[in-house]
């Protein structure tokens, strides 16, 4: 596992010091808090796709379980992917040749939010949910957050990047896409 030392400001350690302790406060004041989650982020992978085993001398079959097969995808490509305490919400690959810039993140909160509907539909009427997401510019454009405020979602701050931070990085994101 590699780390990669970020250097922080004086302002940005602060900002640190002070988001942590308002997780923790609210942590504190609410057992459920942690359940209330609803996090995100991106990363690189090779997708698996499907695969049919067709005996080139009989022809094209239907395909059954045992004439499939996964191979790991020679293109590899953003995966989007969206999990609370249950697990997985919502998830997507990034089309080729497509970019997570504000445009594109903000059609995928509103996926995410039609999959929070039908999957938790509790916890979106109640409205009683947090996003946690990275603070990169296309999460935080004007746009992204303009949306995010007219659906009355709210967003946990998100202090400046640090991998003592970000433990989905190094150790959720292999464990997730092993599975995918």
């Amino acid at each position: 596992m590699r780390f990669v030392l970020h250097s922080l400001t004086p302002e940005q350690k602060d900002r640190r010091i002070a988001a942590c302790r308002d997780l923790i406060a609210t942590a504190d004041s609410d057992p459920y808090f942690f359940k209330k989650i609803v996090t995100g982020d991106e990363t690189w992978c090779f997708p698996t796709i499907r695969a049919l085993n067709v005996n080139p001398l009989h022809g094209s079959e239907k395909p059954t379980a045992e004439k499939m097969r996964f191979q790991k995808s020679r293109v590899k490509t953003v995966l989007v992917i969206f999990f609370d305490w249950q697990g997985v919400i919502h998830k997507e690959f990034v089309p080729e040749g497509e970019t997570v810039n504000a445009v594109y993140y903000k059609r995928v909160m509103e996926r995410l939010l039609n999959r929070i509907r039908r999957v938790r539909p509790g916890m979106f009427e109640s409205g009683d949910w947090f996003l946690l997401h990275d603070n990169v510019p296309s999460h935080n454009a004007t746009i992204v957050k303009q949306f995010l405020t007219q659906r009355k979602v709210t967003v946990l701050d998100h202090p400046p990047y640090s991998p003592d931070l970000a433990p989905a990085d190094q150790f959720l994101f292999p464990k997730v896409q092993s599975h995918l």
